[in-house]
């Protein structure tokens, strides 16, 4: 074990800056996020980001690939974060709701209605003195 890490000291060494780098970067985006979502945003049946971008292809294809790259980083942090410090499980639901995939609103909405990720949702933005996100039933 000892020759295994004198050998691979770089590779310890990055993984503790990409670890601190995670948990810095989660305690500052996922707030941000969470604050920032509409309090109806649950309740929408689709995407209301999309239609800002009106009828112009590009901008819409250019807007839902960076959702998504965006989402998978966010849950593989999230998913390093359940072992590492950080925001692991709200990191996760960040990046879930940025990825598109099929089934997604009825997989979003059953964690929201586990209980402690949107307690922990609506905690973030009390503090921010937003209203709590609402969900449809």
């Amino acid at each position: 074990m000892e020759a295994w890490i004198t050998d691979h000291q770089a590779l310890l060494w990055w993984s503790g800056v990409a670890s601190v780098l995670m948990f810095v970067g989660s305690l500052i985006a996922v707030p941000i996020l969470v604050v920032r979502l509409p309090e109806d945003y649950f309740s929408h049946e689709h995407d209301p980001e999309l239609r800002a971008f009106g009828a112009n292809p590009m901008m819409r294809a250019f807007w839902v690939v960076l959702k998504n790259v965006l989402g998978i980083i966010f849950l593989l942090a999230g998913i390093v974060m359940l072992v590492l410090p950080g925001q692991g499980l709200l990191t996760m639901m960040a990046g879930l709701l940025l990825m598109d995939f099929p089934g997604k609103r009825r997989a979003v909405h059953w964690l929201l209605h586990r209980g402690s990720i949107l307690r922990m949702m609506n905690w973030l933005r009390q503090r921010a003195d937003k209203p709590p996100l609402t969900l449809e039933r």
